[in-house]
């Protein structure tokens, strides 16, 4: 996993000057399509095209699993369908039903698979080695950077241009240093909460993700708001919580939030440009989503060091987990 997440700036710049996206039609149904932290990157892809098309365009983030056994599926629709290697059961079997009803797709994946659906394949990059995924997401929101970029129209040109400076930016954040003092403040608190607005709330539910994947510990990414909506009846001092810092403005919820988390006894965290406990580069609010997940990927590696968790391999290689897992096909 350390591997993975130093390679991200020379993976996102491969992946932007590699790939050649079709033009969509902004005039057609458009849904985005994934499970996990490919539905994650989904979700990214359709809040760019309604906040660039200034919500002219209302694409879904739509989960595969669900589309592949219900739901209408339209000749006129363009599904995107993302998945890390290509391989997974739903999002296969989602393209082939989207293929039989004639709707147009295009699969978005690493290059493992040599054929892994949809009229147009294109390439995020290679395979992760580690399973708790970083790098694939990372080239995934790449990809659809480039793909949304070229269906908005003139807001689109220079969201084209502003993901060329993305690389540096990724670089910029992976040279800050190591979360190394954070682990001691998370180690033996549980379950963790996560919290972001507006588009920081994605990178909150994949941070959450991955907490679970590499350290073996509950989390859960929501909003500020839903945080602070009968959520605080479960909010005890052994809990913590780390908190996106807005980067547009919030109505001051994210404030309001620490002040109760506090109150109420939680270790609180902060992600965001200023620090000071997980910073990250500042880019333009759209472009968050690369750099704001690197300090929490970082955090990941680090209190999975701490705690004896792994990871690569997600419990695969112990007991019951490497039996039982494996049973089901994903």
């Amino acid at each position: 996993m350390d591997d993975q997440i130093a390679s991200q700036a020379d993976a996102v710049a491969a992946a932007l000057r590699s790939v050649e996206v079709p033009p969509l039609d902004p005039a057609r149904p458009l849904l985005f399509c994934g499970i996990g932290t490919s539905l994650h990157a989904c979700r990214v892809a359709a809040y760019w095209t309604s906040e660039l098309s200034q919500g002219r365009l209302r694409p879904q983030a739509v989960e595969a699993h669900e589309l592949a056994l219900h739901g209408a599926i339209q000749p006129g629709d363009q599904l995107v369908v993302v998945s890390h290697r290509g391989s997974k059961r739903f999002p296969r079997q989602l393209l082939a039903r989207a293929l039989a009803v004639g709707a147009s797709t295009i699969a978005v994946t690493g290059r493992g698979a040599d054929q892994p659906g949809g009229d147009i394949v294109l390439r995020t990059g290679p395979d992760e080695r580690a399973s708790t995924h970083t790098a694939s997401y990372l080239t995934a929101l790449a990809v659809l950077g480039r793909l949304v970029s070229k269906l908005v129209g003139d807001q689109g040109t220079a969201f084209n241009a502003a993901l060329d400076r993305v690389p540096e930016a990724v670089r910029r954040t992976l040279e800050l240093p190591a979360p190394t003092g954070i682990p001691g403040r998370l180690i033996n608190r549980e379950p963790i909460l996560i919290t972001g607005f507006g588009i920081d709330e994605i990178t909150a539910d994949e941070a959450a993700l991955k907490i679970k994947e590499g350290c073996y510990l509950w989390a859960e990414g929501m909003s500020e708001e839903l945080a602070l909506h009968g959520t605080p009846a479960v909010f005890e001092p052994r809990m913590a919580a780390v908190l996106i810092a807005p980067g547009r403005d919030d109505g001051g919820r994210e404030q309001e939030l620490r002040r109760l988390l506090n109150e109420l006894g939680l270790e609180v965290i902060t992600c965001g440009p200023e620090g000071p406990d997980l910073p990250f580069a500042a880019v333009d609010y759209l472009l968050r989503p690369f750099v704001a997940i690197l300090p929490l990927q970082r955090l990941v590696a680090e209190m999975a060091r701490c705690r004896g968790s792994n990871p690569d391999l997600t419990r695969g290689d112990v007991e019951p987990w490497a039996s039982a897992v494996p049973k089901v096909k994903l």
